[in-house]
């Protein structure tokens, strides 16, 4: 039987202080007051530049977005930790990145006069700098499970997929990824690569549930079972569908 003392996870935020655009601190917020109702101890240690990760350490990964400018001053230092954070994502931990995280976990974000921000290579995608900005409320249904997400998407940036990528899902209302092909985000073993800011998790919480599960059944544990009130969140969430584009 699994106790209390046994119920902790570990979650590495990354460069909270340039990648934090948007409110995508609430997404933190979320997943320690979701682990804290089921007594769950949600112990975050943030990351930033010249710092180093103790990759075993981890159960949960978090990278927020940022404006070119900020990327620009993260990429580099990522770069030094990519065979850290890609052998965390191979033993299955969970990883959510925002926007200019997510596009750093491809091959790389190309710029309109042709420069290019290399990326970690963890996922097989790569981004184009768009002519259009990308802006506005999105509503997307996941892939595995049809349940529907909302969120705020601000990018001009079009990302696109490699061979045996799969999208996290299909866009309702809004551009998504590129605004072209109609897919939002991406899911690859058990990292959630996503435009949409808001911030995500709070007006998602089966979406907070579903990344507290994976991190818990990594490490062979089980989501105590208990309902919690979801009122805020669903008020948040339907506000956000009537919203138009």
């Amino acid at each position: 039987m699994q106790n209390k003392k046994q119920l902790t996870l570990e979650l590495a935020y990354l460069y909270p202080r340039l990648l934090n655009i948007y409110g995508d601190r609430g997404n933190i917020l979320a997943l320690r007051y979701r682990c804290n109702a089921r007594g769950i101890n949600l112990n975050v240690t943030t990351i930033e530049i010249g710092e180093n990760i103790q990759g075993d350490k981890f159960d949960i990964y978090f990278i927020g977005g940022g404006q070119d400018q900020q990327q620009q001053l993260v990429a580099g230092d990522l770069l030094q930790k990519k065979s850290v954070i890609i052998s965390a994502i191979d033993s299955d931990a969970v990883f959510l990145a925002i926007c200019g995280g997510y596009q750093l976990l491809g091959k790389y974000y190309r710029t309109k006069d042709g420069n290019e921000l290399k990326g970690i290579e963890a996922v097989d995608i790569y981004t184009l700098a768009g002519e259009k900005r990308m802006i506005g409320n999105v509503i997307c249904k996941l892939l595995d499970s049809g349940e529907r997400i909302v969120g705020f998407e601000n990018h001009s940036g079009k990302t696109y997929f490699g061979s045996g990528v799969k999208p996290l899902a299909k866009v309702i209302q809004g551009s998504g990824n590129n605004g072209e092909d109609g897919y939002e985000g991406i899911r690859h073993k058990n990292v959630f690569g996503t435009y949409l800011h808001g911030s995500l998790l709070p007006k998602n919480p089966y979406l907070t549930d579903e990344i507290i599960l994976l991190a818990l059944e990594r490490k062979g544990l089980r989501l105590p079972e208990l309902i919690i009130d979801d009122a805020i969140e669903n008020i948040a969430h339907k506000k956000a569908e009537k919203i138009s584009y």
